[in-house]
């Protein structure tokens, strides 16, 4: 098995802060390792054990986060949502994010090789 990492990708098109983004990518990374760590030990233990690998990465709009959670799921990728609370900045319920892996880097590229870093 190849490298393990766990990939966040954002909404832009929300004018969150950087502390709102902060805290969001926050609460993807643990959503999805948690996710995985009873889905998939195995990915979650070799995640743990080299350095737990994050990449942040941007979407402009709700419908390229769609596609991309979309192409995670035709790929049989483990992914989580995060769901604004909406004490802030946004409105309750909106989607600001979504974790996929823990999982193989190449797996995970297929997906998201076209996005830019945060």
């Amino acid at each position: 098995m190849g490298a393990i990492k766990q990939v966040i990708v954002v909404r832009k098109d929300l004018g969150m802060g950087t502390g709102k983004i902060a805290a969001q990518v926050g609460h993807a990374c643990v959503l999805g390792a948690e996710h995985v760590r009873k889905s998939n030990r195995e990915w979650f233990d070799q995640w743990e054990r080299y350095g737990q690998e994050k990449v942040v990465l941007k979407v402009s709009s709700l419908s390229e986060l769609d596609k991309v959670k979309k192409d995670a799921i035709y790929h049989n990728l483990p992914w989580s949502e995060v769901t604004d609370a909406g004490h802030t900045q946004i409105e309750p319920g909106t989607i600001t994010c979504i974790s996929i892996g823990p999982a193989p880097e190449d797996m995970i590229d297929k997906v998201t090789r076209d996005l830019k870093l945060l």
